[in-house]
């Protein structure tokens, strides 16, 4: 499928249409300190991260992906593509968005 890169505000705005999933690549403690609303956690770095997606995401619907900076969710959204997901990435991670203003639960 498809792999692209978004801005904040492209990224905001693609989260809002209908469908999107929200997958954050984080460890847990990562994710249990701040994480965007509606987002679900599987760490990139844990094992089975592909055979867990699988399992809790829907391929037919697109998925927007994050980490802290976008080093990780870049990496696991290629891997995800090119297993059939049509990803999007948020440049900068959570740190952009946050700069931003953008609203995140804590």
């Amino acid at each position: 499928m498809e792999y692209k890169d978004l801005d904040v505000n492209e990224f905001a705005q693609y989260i809002g249409q209908k469908g999107v999933q929200i997958l954050d690549v984080r460890t847990p403690e990562e994710y249990s300190e701040q994480h965007l609303i509606g987002a679900v956690n599987v760490d990139w770095m844990g094992k089975n991260f592909l055979a867990t997606v699988e399992r809790i995401f829907d391929k037919s619907r697109p998925i927007a992906i994050y980490c802290r900076s976008g080093r990780r969710s870049e990496d696991a959204g290629h891997s995800m593509a090119a297993k059939g997901y049509d990803v999007e990435n948020l440049i900068g991670g959570i740190l952009a968005w946050e700069e931003a203003g953008k609203p995140i639960v804590k």
